[in-house]
């Protein structure tokens, strides 16, 4: 446990830390009168006004005891939001450790949620597999506010979740594969409050998704269809969201082969099962009276003799054929069957995939920014408003009937891919049609699941992006 909420002071802390809005520095009034003369002048000449991400740090001797203070300016008061108290404290304290108390004056930064996620980002490392061990204690921080209230703090079981997908991406696909993250998933819902059915291959089989068994044919590694289900809303039985997360573990592109700096960090095709996972945990945790079933369909795309080929003819679990054209844009054919399994089988009354799923929506949108796709208004605009909630940047994408005609078979009733044009709607378009006419939803996170280098307040690899939009459009509905 990383962060706690005090309402006296009561010990010796490694470093007190006082968040300001810009031009509106104060001191402080729990110091000597001698020593706010002494941070005044160090104010002035520093220049220190509060700018986000701006930093003062000094020290001085209180009562006996050497005090280190830093300041941390989180910028104007209409631009402050939860991001930038996250960031601010980051940038501050990241690499630290020991005990730390961090307050405000302002009611604006008094933000419980923020500060506590902001200490799991902190604290967040992906390590284990270095031989020679890290030793570095863990930052602890304190919440000061003597009128604060609550046990349960959001912040810190977003953050807590964030970091079970951030760790399940993080981990090599030689340790997370099909059936690992089938036990992870089970050992995760048995911690955080929701219940795991884990179907083996000869299952999915008898269901009939023949799309999922095509792509993991070649595998040595054999798939598994995980169902994840969460009834917070007796009341209302009939009123179930519906998540299907991407569980590819790992991508070589199958015959459509790779090159070799693609396939590097092709364990992180499994994003979206891990988004899933998170909020799932994150939801579960908070008891939110809402009925969630999440979906994974996990397998491998690999190669082999019996791999599936381009200009194959397959089936799915919705009775549809499918022309293969390209082995690698496999991932919605998983989808594809996941979606029919959690509308058919789950009776959800509506759907979000999400899915590490197009080169496309990197090209169109870049790293910072996730592409959304979806035939309902409302479920977006639920879904946008989260996001400027939680500091995650969602862009809608169109979904015109024009991009069904990139995805005619002359031969089938569909073919998987619609070419490089229009990659992104294509592939949305494709999902789309498996999804029987409920209200659906596509996240595409291919540009910010996963970081080629550190970022804000994300270390270099997986991001748990989307884990708090989709917990937030799940607690407002």
């Amino acid at each position: 446990m990383y962060f706690k909420i005090v309402r006296e002071l009561k010990k010796k802390y490694s470093k007190n830390v006082i968040l300001y809005l810009e031009d509106k520095v104060e001191i402080c009034s729990f110091i000597s009168e001698e020593n706010k003369l002494l941070l005044g002048k160090v104010i002035e000449e520093k220049k220190f006004r509060g700018k986000m991400g701006e930093t003062l740090e000094t020290s001085f001797i209180q009562y006996g005891n050497l005090i280190n203070m830093i300041l941390v300016g989180v910028g104007k008061e209409k631009e402050a939001t939860r991001d930038s108290i996250i960031k601010a404290l980051y940038k501050a304290l990241v690499g630290s450790s020991g005990e730390v108390i961090v307050s405000s004056e302002e009611e604006k930064l008094k933000n419980i949620d923020a500060i506590a996620e902001a200490t799991y980002h902190i604290n967040y490392k992906f390590d284990r597999y270095k031989t020679k061990e890290i030793e570095r204690e863990p930052l602890i921080i304190e919440y000061f506010d003597p009128e604060a209230g609550g046990s349960i703090v959001e912040g810190e079981i977003l953050g807590k979740a964030i970091n079970i997908a951030r760790d399940l991406v993080n981990e090599p696909a030689n340790v997370i594969y099909p059936k690992t993250l089938a036990m992870e998933a089970a050992t995760i819902g048995s911690e955080y409050g929701f219940d795991v059915e884990i179907f083996e291959e000869y299952e999915i089989g008898e269901i009939g998704m023949e799309a999922l068994l095509a792509v993991a044919r070649a595998a040595e590694k054999r798939p598994r269809l995980i169902v994840m289900r969460y009834f917070g809303d007796k009341k209302n039985p009939d009123k179930i969201t519906g998540l299907v997360g991407k569980g590819l573990t790992y991508d070589t592109g199958g015959l459509s082969l790779k090159p070799t700096d693609s396939m590097l960090e092709m364990k992180s095709d499994m994003g979206g099962a891990a988004t899933v996972i998170g909020a799932m945990s994150a939801a579960s945790k908070m008891k939110l009276e809402k009925n969630i079933v999440g979906v994974i369909a996990a397998c491998e795309n690999s190669i082999g003799g019996n791999a599936y080929r381009p200009g194959d003819v397959i089936g799915s679990m919705a009775g549809k054929t499918i022309e293969i054209t390209n082995t690698d844009a496999e991932g919605r054919l998983t989808l594809a069957d996941a979606v029919t399994y959690i509308i058919r089988k789950e009776k959800v009354s509506e759907v979000i995939d999400i899915a590490t799923l197009t080169g496309g929506i990197v090209v169109a949108l870049g790293t910072t920014v996730t592409g959304v796709f979806s035939n309902n208004d409302s479920m977006y605009s639920k879904l946008e408003k989260s996001g400027e909630v939680y500091g995650e940047k969602l862009w809608r994408m169109p979904l015109f009937d024009d991009y069904k005609e990139l995805i005619k078979s002359d031969i089938a009733d569909l073919k998987n891919s619609g070419g490089r044009w229009g990659s992104a709607p294509s592939a949305a378009k494709f999902i789309e049609e498996f999804s029987e006419g409920i209200p659906w939803m596509h996240i595409d996170i291919a540009g910010t699941a996963f970081l080629s280098g550190a970022k804000d307040y994300f270390s270099k690899g997986a991001t748990g992006n989307m884990v708090r939009s989709i917990y937030g459009y799940l607690k407002a509905k």
